[in-house]
């Protein structure tokens, strides 16, 4: 009985040794998804700063384009109003210049025989 016994026991000295290293084993993996989701955790959290960041930098590009518009808009309508009028200046000197040389060119006609 003592052999039986001694080997009950050897028994269950393995399968308490094995159970802590199981536990061990747990412990550790646990650990690691532990770091692994912090990790993750963290990296999820900066990217909703970036993103709110982003938003709003956004939103004030917005706010500024939308003040710029009225500017833009009426800068465009001088442009256009300018090439108007430098299109009637235009023909405006093109017929002063034709008058004006129509002119020297009778003046010379009744000057010159």
């Amino acid at each position: 009985m003592d052999n039986a016994s001694n080997h009950i026991h050897q028994q269950l000295g393995t399968l308490i040794a094995e159970v802590k290293n199981l536990r061990d084993d747990f412990r550790r993996s646990e650990d690691k998804s532990d770091r692994s989701r912090s990790k993750t955790h963290e990296r999820i959290d900066e990217l909703v700063d970036r993103i709110a960041k982003m938003e709003t930098a956004l939103v004030t590009q917005r706010e500024d384009i939308d003040e710029m518009m009225p500017v833009t808009k009426q800068v465009q309508k001088w442009r256009l109003m300018g090439m108007g009028a430098l299109g009637v200046v235009g023909v405006g000197g093109a017929a002063m210049g034709f008058t004006f040389a129509s002119t020297i060119k009778r003046i010379l006609a009744l000057v010159a025989p």
